[in-house]
């Protein structure tokens, strides 16, 4: 138990690096303070936010007016001659979430990177407190609106852990099945995305065009393009049939014959070896230190992936395959992607399959004792995501603890830019 009056912990950064903002957030979000930590700068919540209000305390009414003050964030600076600041957002010209990246450089060589997000914290731990373990889902598949399947399959996985309800077998076929489809369309996307930072727009629309078909299929057989609130506590709300297998098949077929025509295209291209080889490298012992989770940390040599780490149904039955390379490039951090869409489209053939018989839910009527805590994690399209959450004393939800595998990825990016040249970071950027 902690003091009330000045509760704090010892920090643990200095041993495990990843804890460094997890521990920002806690000091700010919950005012608990890491003793020993080098950088108490607000994290989350920004300097314009009022001392000692902390929105993760029980005491902190969520309907409150929290009135703003005057602050000031201390950037991280460097001197010397010829040495100059690059201040870039929050406010962006895409549709990315606002972020702001100060840079140190000298001439287009980067000197640091420093970011600065959380300008989109919309207080949804603090909204999970007030909702029911079965209502919780709506609110985890908004959490991350590319990874809608992953962060509800996630967070029901934990509730079911809590309460020790399981979801029938077919049910979690049929996860997989979505979590894969999701990966699939977010890798389209990205492999465009990344040539389209290197000016090569054909590219770009032509994978988007290939992610639209999977989306599209997604609609006609899920009833929503990127499969929002299909995945329920128990199990899913939904059932396919052989038409809608066929669908899916005929779907597949038709992107991965595209694919590997496009995929020729792009790997046969001098312009794009030069701007992807050797940009923004990620070294193995780094991408170790900070934790990094997902193809970032594939793309750098770390083997991590939870479908074989913790295998639950299908990927205990359907593999999927160990691809984990090693010069921690943009090049490599692209490759992984082609890897593992051709490896998700094989997967979700066999998935459809072998598809087992019976329903596809669980009556679930939860009624649990207080601090009782579920935990899961699942691998989405970027990588591992965390849940664990925690009852109460009404047979709710008292803590819902939410990591996005971006949350440890973030770090990385501010290790392998350094070096880079200014032109390069946008492609640095995307390749996280």
């Amino acid at each position: 138990r902690l003091s009330e009056v000045n509760p704090a912990f010892p920090s643990i950064s200095r041993q495990f690096t990843p804890a460094f903002r997890f521990e920002r957030k806690i000091n700010c979000l919950m005012g608990v303070t890491p003793s020993g930590h080098q950088d108490l700068r607000p994290w989350i919540l920004h300097e314009d936010w009022p001392q000692a209000v902390y929105p993760l305390r029980k005491s902190f009414d969520p309907k409150s007016f929290v009135p703003r003050v005057d602050g000031r964030y201390i950037w991280i600076q460097a001197s010397g001659e010829e040495v100059h600041e690059i201040p870039v957002g929050p406010v962006h010209a895409g549709i990315i979430e606002p972020g702001h990246f100060r840079f140190q450089a000298a001439g287009e060589d980067i000197i640091n990177l420093e970011e600065r997000l959380g300008y989109a914290h919309k207080g949804i731990e603090k909204r999970f407190e007030a909702m029911s373990f079965k209502d919780g889902v709506r609110l985890a598949a908004r959490v991350s609106g590319d990874s809608t399947v992953a962060h509800s399959t996630a967070y029901v996985m934990a509730v079911e852990a809590l309460s020790g309800i399981t979801a029938p077998l077919r049910a979690m076929w049929l996860r997989g099945i979505m979590l894969e489809l999701e990966r699939l369309a977010n890798h389209l996307n990205d492999i465009g995305a990344i040539c389209n930072d290197t000016a090569f727009s054909f590219m770009f629309y032509q994978f988007s065009r290939l992610r639209e078909y999977v989306l599209r299929a997604c609609k006609e057989v899920f009833g929503h393009r990127l499969m929002m609130d299909t995945v329920v506590a128990g199990g899913v709300c939904f059932d396919i049939d052989r038409a809608d297998a066929a669908l899916i098949l005929k779907t597949l077929d038709i992107v991965s014959t595209e694919f590997e025509r496009l995929i020729a295209i792009y790997d046969d291209s001098p312009s794009l070896e030069d701007r992807l080889y050797t940009t923004g490298i990620l070294r193995q012992d780094i991408a170790k230190d900070l934790g990094a989770v997902g193809f970032v940390a594939r793309a750098s040599g770390v083997p991590l992936d939870v479908r074989l780490e913790r295998p639950f149904p299908p990927y205990d039955i359907v593999k999927p395959g160990s691809i984990v390379l090693n010069s921690g490039d943009v090049h490599v951090r692209a490759w992984v992607r082609v890897m593992e869409t051709r490896d998700s489209i094989r997967m979700l053939k066999e998935m459809l399959e072998g598809l087992p018989e019976g329903p596809v839910s669980a009556e679930f009527d939860p009624h649990v004792q207080p601090d009782e805590a579920g935990f899961s994690s699942v691998e989405g399209w970027r990588g591992e995501i965390i849940y664990w959450v925690q009852s109460g004393p009404d047979n709710g939800i008292n803590r819902c603890m939410v990591r996005d595998p971006s949350f440890v990825n973030w770090l990385c990016v501010e290790q392998a830019i350094k070096g880079n040249i200014v032109p390069d970071f946008p492609l640095c950027n995307k390749s996280f």
